[in-house]
């Protein structure tokens, strides 16, 4: 997948305020922290596309970018931060299902997780939404550099039995860093975009 361009196309929070292109969208869900605006960076092979907040879980709103006029990546805020008020995470909650329910362009659902860490309660929660949904799920464990080869083997096995994964989720493991596993997340969006044409 060769990137051709990738640019900001705008931010909102309701439907109304989402971008019209008809095109395939693969949105971005994970964590706070969790190496997101990195992996996106990579995806697109651009230094500073997606930006990483000064203040985690101040960010509430979708943002979406524009990739080589023929796909939208869709990136959501990271959850499970901890000085997010009740009402802001209400309303978190309300903006993701809204979007995961109304748009009829979304391809796939790019669950972000770190490889050096066992799947929180809120990564369990999301993953079993996405499921409930009837959404595909990616799963892309990040910072694989940050680890030995023997200790991601082992966290990938407990991702596995944490989540339950089904026979037809995808993982892919991606250091953002090193741009190791970069390759297989832009040859397996290439197939979804090969189906549709």
């Amino acid at each position: 997948m060769i990137i051709k361009k990738a640019e900001y196309v705008i931010s909102g929070t309701k439907f109304e305020h989402f971008p019209q292109f008809n095109y395939p969208e693969f949105v971005f869900i994970g964590r706070s922290n969790v190496g997101k605006s990195s992996l996106l960076n990579a995806i697109t092979n651009r230094k500073n596309l997606a930006y990483t907040s000064s203040k985690p879980g101040k960010t509430i709103t979708l943002n979406f970018y524009n990739v080589n006029d023929e796909i939208l990546f869709v990136d959501v805020p990271g959850y499970g931060y901890a000085e997010r008020v009740k009402y802001d995470r209400l309303a978190y909650g309300k903006m993701i299902e809204n979007y995961l329910n109304f748009s009829k362009n979304l391809i796939s659902c790019f669950l972000i997780l770190d490889s050096r860490h066992n799947p929180s309660e809120d990564d369990i929660l999301m993953y079993n939404f996405l499921k409930h949904l009837e959404k595909e799920i990616v799963i892309i464990a990040t910072k694989i550099d940050k680890i030995s080869k023997n200790e991601l083997q082992k966290n990938l096995s407990c991702i596995k039995k944490t989540l339950n994964l089904r026979t037809n989720d995808f993982i892919f493991c991606v250091s953002s860093e090193k741009r190791v596993g970069i390759e297989l997340v832009h040859k397996y969006i290439e197939s979804k975009i090969s189906k549709i044409e």
